[in-house]
């Protein structure tokens, strides 16, 4: 299989991961393929393939930005680095749907958050926070506890 093939194929993933957040919230497929981490931990184990299989043959590494620059001047690891972004990405955009309801906002106030997790990661993470806080004065993120779900 081509770089380009695994590039599309893995893009095309995210995608569909990224329609059901937006455009179907509440539906239960959503939550079995996107919020049950099906979509994000398939992107993950594309990543885990490309970086068992090719990183050995990479030059560069983490230590400088030089490094980083050498290792993806390698596609399969330039393909690693952009899967690497789609899984998190992704992943981050899951956990922004499920605080929000969760938190009880509009869907209308996140959906502009998810489009910009999307396309610009953090930047839409920040937004996020910033409307969280304003929308519900959220400042920390709450984690489950176990007493939590026997209350439920």
């Amino acid at each position: 299989m081509t770089t380009e093939t695994m590039f599309s194929g893995a893009t095309y993933i995210a995608i569909l991961g990224w329609a059901f957040l937006l455009l179907l919230p509440g539906w239960r497929w959503t939550a079995r393929l996107v919020s049950s981490v099906l979509i994000p931990g398939l992107l993950s184990a594309i990543y885990m393939y490309l970086i068992v299989t090719y990183m050995s043959e990479a030059s560069g590494n983490f230590e400088s930005l030089g490094g980083v620059s050498r290792l993806f001047e390698n596609e399969y690891m330039l393909l690693a680095g952009w899967v690497h972004y789609l899984a998190f990405d992704l992943f981050v955009g899951v956990w922004e749907l499920q605080d929000s309801r969760r938190l009880g906002m509009m869907h209308w106030y996140v959906a502009p958050c998810l489009l910009f997790t999307f396309l610009f990661g953090p930047i839409g993470l920040l937004m996020y926070f910033v409307i969280r806080l304003i929308q519900k004065g959220a400042i920390f993120i709450d984690f489950p506890t176990d007493n939590d779900s026997e209350d439920n």
